[in-house]
């Protein structure tokens, strides 16, 4: 290469270096803030409450009542879409308005419930989609210790506490541990005290 080309290459090139930096560092502060923004937003949605209750959204409560009506829409004036008889059964509220609660069941059903008919306490169905199969309640958070009874599918378990794999429950007069996974009612990895 002679003289007189490796000048104005030398020319070209630093005329050029400052748009590729400043470009690299456009780049890099794009990235950095739709990381940011992404990361808000993810945070944003995983502690989304509720603008009645100010409670997380979505959560696990229980049906206080034998008979609760399941509606189209947030008031009474909607139609009654399915009537749950089981007191205790727990459901996943997923949205609120005023004094409503938008709940979903182990089989997918939604609608909307007067707040009042249901409950903190916290409830679980025995593995609903396991027909015919029954789940170990162990006297210990653990696969190798006693078995203390075989719960069928859709069994009422009172949770009392779960450490993320395990729970502590008690069905009747029955009170042990069942794999956390066993239970529709709980979070995977959802810890309670």
């Amino acid at each position: 290469m002679n003289d007189a080309t490796s000048g104005t290459l030398e020319k070209k090139l630093s005329r050029t270096a400052p748009i590729y930096a400043c470009a690299l560092r456009c780049f890099f502060l794009f990235s950095a803030a739709s990381s940011c923004a992404a990361t808000a937003i993810h945070a944003a949605l995983a502690e989304q409450v509720g603008s009645a209750s100010g409670l997380p959204i979505p959560r696990y409560v229980s049906l206080k009542s034998d008979r609760v009506n399941l509606r189209e829409g947030p008031s009474k004036d909607h139609r009654t879409i399915w009537v749950f008889q089981r007191a205790g059964l727990p459901v996943e509220i997923t949205a609120e308005f005023e004094i409503w609660r938008k709940v979903r069941d182990s089989e997918g059903a939604e609608g909307w419930v007067l707040h009042s008919l249901l409950s903190g306490r916290r409830t679980a169905l025995v593995a609903p989609w396991k027909k015919g199969i029954d789940a170990a309640l162990h006297d210990k958070a653990n696969a190798e210790s006693s078995l203390i009874a075989k719960l069928q599918p859709n069994v009422i378990a009172n949770v009392r506490g779960c450490d993320g794999a395990w729970c502590k429950v008690s069905v009747e007069s029955f009170s042990g541990y069942i794999q956390q996974s066993n239970l529709w009612g709980v979070y995977p990895n959802e810890k309670i005290e």
